[in-house]
C-alpha cells in the first residue's frame, strides 16, 4: 500500500496474511477462497479490500512475500553465522527438517504456481528471497575460507549457488513424489566441498 498504516492497521493487515498462509499451508492456495480467510482472520470484507485493493490477487503476492520470508526464518539463527563446520552441519539438519515438515505442500511453491508467469511482482520476490539465501551462504563459506576450513581454491559463489540449486531441486522432487531422499541426497552432494568427512560419501 502507499499509504502509511497506523499500527492498528498494520496489524490487522498482517492478521489478514498470516491467517491466509496458515490456511493456504493447510488446503492449499488454490483450495483458499476470500470468505475463508475473512472467517478466519475475524475480518471483514472492506477491510480486505482496504488493505488489498485488488482482492485475492494482492492477497496472494503478500502471503508470498510473507512465505518468501518464512523460507528464510526457518533456517535461523543458523543460516545468520555459518562461519564454523558445525554450524553449516547443524543448519543442513535444519533445512532437511523444514522441508521433511512440509511434505509435498510447498507454500511457496504453491502460490507463485497460481500466480504464474503473469506476476512480475511474484517474481521479484522469489528472486530477492533467492539473492539473500546466495548471499547468505556465500558469507558463511568466505568465513570458512578465513578460517582455513575449507581448500583455498573452492570457488564461493558457485558453491553457493549449487548448494542452493540442490535444496530447491530437491524440494520439486519431495513435492512431486514425496521422498525428502532426493533433497538430502543433492543437499550432502552439494555440502561435501564444506562438510568432507561429515556428509555420507
Amino acid at each position: 500500500m502507499g499509504a502509511r498504516l497506523t499500527s492498528r492497521g498494520a496489524a490487522t493487515r498482517q492478521r489478514l496474511v498470516a491467517g491466509a498462509a496458515l490456511l493456504m499451508r493447510e488446503h492449499g492456495a488454490a483450495e483458499t477462497s476470500l470468505d475463508q480467510v475473512l472467517q478466519a482472520t475475524s475480518t471483514s470484507k472492506s477491510q480486505l479490500f482496504h488493505y488489498f485493493p485488488d482482492g485475492r490477487a494482492g492477497l496472494l503476492l503478500a502471503v508470498t512475500d510473507y512465505e518468501a520470508e518464512q523460507v528464510l526464518e526457518a533456517q535461523r539463527p543458523h543460516i545468520d553465522d555459518l562461519s564454523t563446520v558445525e554450524t553449516w552441519k547443524v543448519w543442513r539438519d535444519t533445512v532437511v527438517d523444514h522441508y521433511a515438515s512440509l511434505g509435498q505442500r510447498c507454500p511457496l511453491g504453491a502460490l507463485t504456481s497460481e500466480l504464474g508467469n503473469s506476476s512480475p511482482e511474484a517474481s521479484r520476490v522469489v528472486s530477492d528471497l533467492y539473492d539473500r539465501w546466495e548471499g547468505a551462504l556465500i558469507k558463511g563459506i568466505q568465513a570458512l575460507l578465513v578460517a582455513g576450513l575449507v581448500p583455498a581454491d573452492l570457488l564461493v559463489r558457485d558453491t553457493a549457488r549449487t548448494i542452493l540449486t540442490a535444496i530447491q531441486g530437491g524440494a520439486v522432487m519431495l513435492r512431486a513424489t514425496g521422498r525428502l531422499a532426493y533433497l538430502e541426497t543433492a543437499l550432502d552432494a552439494a555440502l561435501r566441498p564444506i562438510l568432507g568427512a561429515l556428509v555420507p560419501a
